[in-house]
């Protein structure tokens, strides 16, 4: 997919840029995991059909995350495809210097699903005004939830004692 900006100069990196600001995931998990990178090198399986595609829902999440972007309220974006939460989380963190991040993510669903499902039509996005963004996108009526923080310590924690230095 291809969005265009009206002022390029508001283009957000993936590199988180500060410690406090809040994890926003823009979009839903249903923990897909058919044909998934998790599927493929941690059960070395390819089954199961991809991900299914709704052009609407991307629009809507595309557009929406992108006028975040160009009003200035989120400092960092990323894309979720191959590898879900956890593998942008940690592209993110490495692009940064030092910077880390601390996921509080519950619920019914499988941990390993929640993590590496590959829906589609997602993003994380970092933020300074998390109420504002999520009031946003109920206002727009796109799901948008804070899962996490980014730390100042270089380590990924996925959940309760799961951290993982980054060094």
């Amino acid at each position: 997919g291809v969005g265009v900006m009206a002022d390029v100069s508001k283009h957000a990196t993936v590199a988180f840029k500060k410690a406090g600001e809040a994890i926003v995931l823009v979009g839903e998990t249903t923990g897909w995991l058919g044909q998934s990178i998790y599927l493929r090198e941690i059960e070395r399986r390819e089954e199961g059909a991809p991900p299914p595609v709704d052009l609407d829902v991307e629009k809507a999440n595309g557009d929406f995350t992108r006028g975040l972007i160009e009003q200035n309220l989120v400092s960092a974006c990323h894309d979720l495809s191959d590898g879900g939460i956890a593998v942008a989380v940690a592209e993110m963190a490495l692009a940064s210097t030092g910077l880390g991040a601390a996921l509080d993510i519950s619920g019914e669903m499988p941990a390993h699903a929640q993590m590496f499902g590959e829906d589609q039509a997602r993003y994380l996005v970092t933020t300074d005004d998390p109420e504002i963004v999520t009031g946003k996108a109920r206002a727009a009526n796109v799901p948008a939830y804070v899962i996490g923080h980014v730390s100042d310590d270089g380590q990924l924690t996925l959940g309760p004692g799961d951290s993982i230095s980054l060094d």
